[in-house]
């Protein structure tokens, strides 16, 4: 099986399929966060249930916007790291489907990465749920190769490439002041900081 093209996993995403993506920091299955089947494939493929949010990537702040509401302390936030490896948790937006976030918090994560593909792919098909390529608990996947070793034709298909370095994104709580790192990553955040 080829490598889908970036035209081919946009096809796919609208269909309500999975499709495997390069990120700046692991390998990626990826679903259109609107499609409802889609998520529950994702789900499903992750053997974990909604109660677990999924991140979105989006292609920029502006793709954000539809997704989450911005803040002044997110905005700058985003303007020093994104694109890059901070996952911020954000209030959702009005008219979300409710498998997209933290229902019970009404938040989303969400994050700018910084990798060609991904970001090519999320300019094309917008705002897309995107978690690690591994079963829950099991490491994830570096590249296109192992996630399809994994997942096989679960996934429509899967964008040529590697993951960054294979360390998940720093995951911080914007929604509170001052912010709450919820996992520990590559952008560092610390008492001993005034700011990231």
């Amino acid at each position: 099986m080829h490598p889908f093209t970036v035209l081919e996993a946009v096809v796919a995403l609208n269909a309500g399929r999975l499709v495997g993506v390069p990120t700046d920091t692991v390998y990626g299955i990826a679903a259109d966060p609107w499609s409802k089947s889609g998520m529950a494939a994702l789900f499903e493929l992750k053997g974990r249930g909604p109660e677990h949010p999924i991140a979105l990537l989006v292609a920029d702040i502006d793709q954000a916007r539809e997704l989450c509401v911005i803040s002044g302390a997110a905005r700058r936030l985003a303007g020093e790291h994104w694109p890059g490896p901070l996952t911020m948790v954000l209030p959702a937006a009005d008219g979300l489907p409710e498998w997209i976030g933290d229902r019970l918090r009404g938040t989303v994560g969400v994050r700018v990465p910084e990798h060609p593909v991904a970001l090519e792919l999320l300019n094309l098909a917008g705002g897309l749920a995107v978690t690690s390529a591994n079963h829950s608990g099991a490491p994830p996947a570096i590249d296109h190769g192992e996630a399809r070793a994994v997942f096989g034709s679960a996934v429509a298909g899967y964008l040529a490439g590697a993951g960054g370095n294979g360390l998940a994104s720093t995951v911080l709580d914007v929604t509170v002041d001052p912010p709450v790192v919820l996992r520990a990553g590559p952008v560092r955040y610390g008492e001993n900081e005034k700011e990231l």
